[in-house]
């Protein structure tokens, strides 16, 4: 049977292998993920799901019978523990083993969570990540519960809307001087910031974080500055790592992920990676993206790679985030800014620029500005500052 083995059940290893069997693949196809559910999708566990208004009916990235049908075996609930390399089979959590003629690696990415020294095991501490984090607390996300949200990026700003949402009291903490520090400018920060308080939300910015407190279960709080916040249920939104530990074990390079080449392969001609637990060359050195846009493309493209095709994997980032009615989507990677210029017409939009390329957008309830500038970024082109500053400017025209 062997043939192709796709360790990781998410949004890249569903793509990979409906695309395998797209471009006319024949041979075994089977998926292997730990958690118990079928592929489903992530980024609304923190956002429709978790506010109810989405159920996992249409959480699922297929329906049942569509893995059957296109002959692709999905095998949940199997946790893989060892890669061996020469054999080039699988041992199983089972005590099994499972052959494959190529292996690839979307094991995704692990929430970082708190330290056990100072409270992060206590129960009514979450994370949020998989289908089981978000049921193990929605039942805690009842009108009048006191939350606390330690970390000020998508993650937590997202649960604390949600949490806002449902009537729950909302303290933000982020150690950082602001929040988004590491991923957005100033000016998106303060207008995500404005958008939470105006709904209820406290945020205290730079201010770490010293302990939770409590014993059978979290009871609050102590933050570096002195000040005790009580809390009834805590959820911890500080980022996640690559999901590297087989990988390494098997004695792979791993570099911020699972290093792979321009066409997502190791060093191992037979095992390639792809997804948020891959990191791969960029044009100022390796990369690692975190959304669901790279997932699927670069499954896709490994997937085409594994194939013979010897296309180098190409990302167009794109990202979003929903908070209370503002859609903030973001396009491009600004790392490595140097300056930001502000629009201000059907929404806000801030556009990044390393010297004088533009490099990426954010775009806050302006859905013209996300949509000119991807394109204008997908195709190497820039826009002088102070003609997007003037709200007079038509966007569209930048195109021509």
């Amino acid at each position: 049977m062997a043939g192709i083995v796709i360790i990781g059940a998410g949004q890249a290893a569903a793509s990979m292998a409906v695309k395998l069997r797209g471009l006319g693949y024949v041979g075994a196809v089977t998926i292997l993920g730990d958690e118990p559910a079928a592929p489903y999708q992530r980024p609304p566990l923190s956002k429709g799901y978790l506010l109810g208004d989405m159920g996992l009916d249409r959480l699922t990235l297929r329906a049942d019978d569509f893995w059957a049908a296109h002959d692709i075996t999905l095998r949940t609930g199997t946790r893989v523990t060892a890669i061996d390399r020469a054999a080039k089979t699988l041992r199983l959590q089972t005590g099994k083993t499972l052959a494959y003629d190529q292996l690839a690696l979307t094991t995704g990415a692990t929430p970082r969570r708190l330290p056990a020294a100072i409270g992060g095991d206590l129960p009514g501490v979450h994370v949020v990540r998989t289908l089981a984090d978000v049921n193990a607390m929605a039942p805690a996300f009842v009108q009048g519960a006191r939350l606390v949200v330690v970390g000020g990026g998508y993650i937590g700003l997202e649960a604390a809307a949600v949490a806002r949402k449902l009537g729950l009291s909302v303290t933000l903490i982020e150690a950082a001087p602001r929040i988004l520090g590491r991923v957005a400018c100033a000016g998106t920060a303060d207008a995500i910031r404005a958008l939470h308080l105006s709904h209820g939300v406290k945020i205290i910015e730079g201010t770490g974080l010293t302990r939770l407190t409590g014993t059978d279960t979290v009871t609050g709080a102590d933050l570096a500055d002195g000040r005790h916040i009580p809390a009834d249920l805590v959820v911890v939104g500080i980022g996640v790592a690559p999901e590297t530990a087989l990988a390494e074990a098997a004695g792979l390079r791993v570099e911020n992920g699972i290093a792979v080449d321009a066409l997502g392969r190791t060093p191992d001609q037979a095992i390639w990676a792809a997804g948020d637990c891959a990191s791969f060359p960029g044009p100022d050195g390796r990369i690692r993206l975190e959304s669901v846009g790279n997932a699927i493309d670069m499954a896709e493209q490994v997937a085409a790679n594994m194939l013979g095709a010897g296309q180098p994997y190409q990302p167009k980032p794109w990202f979003w985030s929903d908070q209370f009615d503002a859609k903030l989507q973001i396009a491009g990677l600004n790392t490595g800014y140097t300056s930001v210029t502000t629009r201000r017409a059907e929404g806000q939009s801030f556009w990044y620029y390393r010297g004088d390329r533009l490099i990426a957008v954010d775009a806050l309830n302006d859905v013209r500005a996300y949509m000119i500038g991807k394109r204008l970024i997908e195709a190497g082109r820039t826009v002088p500052p102070e003609r997007l500053a003037d709200p007079a400017t038509d966007l569209k025209a930048l195109l021509k």
